[in-house]
């Protein structure tokens, strides 16, 4: 806009000069005069573009796997930023260019294959000073520090992008614990990048004392978490698996219910004691009776025995008489 508004004013000016028939000298001082405005438009230019400076996020960028997301970075002032060169870069050789804007179109030659079809600027927004730059379908391999430069200003700012995945655990009875008269709790959740921390909670959200946490890594990068807990009726009957990742910021967690009665069911538990108890007292009983039995009947038959001999003896007496 600039330098369309300079030519029209020299092309008017040139006009006029020649309608009138000015003298060489005139004309002279006519071409002074425009290209003193041409220089003042310049150093405004230049003066403008100077002063903007290249503003990016002070805070981490946190990206989930397979998303579409967006580098902030914007000229402030806001300025014209459509005939400027923009350069998106990674500190890392390898992959250093991420997206250049040049001559009004991005130059592909040395973007990275890795993000062909997957950056792009938003074309309209560049008049307005937003060099943002969207990124599509989020992979683990894009996280780390991106530079937003534009090289007319000589300025740069810089975003971090955090990359994270999750999903919901599961919570699984898998036995009891005849020592502790408990029951054994596993807890197990997939697909989580950076490596999460599982926590237990009881139903006051008070953290229980867990097995540590077994942890595998796949060939994804992606983490897989298992976790124990052994919990009984003093704990309560509702139990929390919580799985999360301060990185990112993300939470998971899942709940179960172990009903009051198979505490019960337990053996050694403090309800089962009573029956327990019971039931040796029983079989104590039991064989009590039995023993007075067999004694009153050795009793008895060696009473039966010794009134039959004396009775035969008596007979004998008889007898001889």
């Amino acid at each position: 806009m600039f330098f369309f508004f300079f030519w029209t004013l020299t092309y008017r000016t040139l006009n006029l000069q020649t309608r009138v028939r000015l003298s060489s000298k005139a004309q002279i001082c006519g071409f002074s005069r425009v290209f003193f405005q041409t220089a003042v438009f310049l150093v405004l230019i230049r003066s403008c573009r100077g002063q903007s400076e290249v503003f990016g996020s002070s805070q981490p960028i946190a990206a989930t796997l397979g998303d579409d997301i967006i580098l902030p970075c914007h000229l402030q002032p806001a300025f014209d930023a459509l005939d400027m060169t923009v350069e998106w870069t990674r500190p890392d050789p390898e992959t250093r260019y991420v997206y250049v804007w040049r001559d009004r179109g991005e130059l592909q030659i040395i973007k990275h294959p890795s993000y062909k079809g997957r950056t792009s600027l938003f074309i309209n927004e560049l008049k307005h000073g937003n060099i943002s730059l969207k990124l599509s379908k989020v992979k683990l391999s894009d996280e780390g520090t991106y530079r937003c430069f534009v090289p007319e200003l000589a300025r740069d700012s810089t975003v971090q992008l955090v990359v994270g995945a999750f999903s919901s655990p599961g919570i699984n009875l898998t036995g009891l614990d005849n020592s502790s008269s408990g029951v054994v709790l596993q807890c197990e959740s997939k697909g989580w990048y950076p490596e999460p921390e599982v926590l237990w909670l009881d139903g006051e959200e008070n953290v229980l004392n867990a097995a540590p946490t077994e942890t595998v890594r796949g060939p994804d990068d992606l983490y897989t978490v298992s976790s124990r807990v052994t919990v009984d009726k003093r704990h309560g009957n509702r139990f929390t698996c919580r799985v999360q990742q301060n990185n990112i910021n993300q939470t998971r967690e899942t709940h179960i219910e172990v009903k009051v009665d198979f505490f019960s069911d337990l053996p050694g538990s403090a309800s089962s004691a009573p029956v327990i108890i019971g039931t040796i007292l029983g079989i104590m009983c039991l064989l009590a009776g039995a023993i007075v039995v067999w004694k009153w009947k050795k009793t008895n038959t060696k009473i039966r025995s010794n009134t039959r001999m004396k009775m035969q003896r008596k007979m004998e007496r008889r007898a001889v008489l």
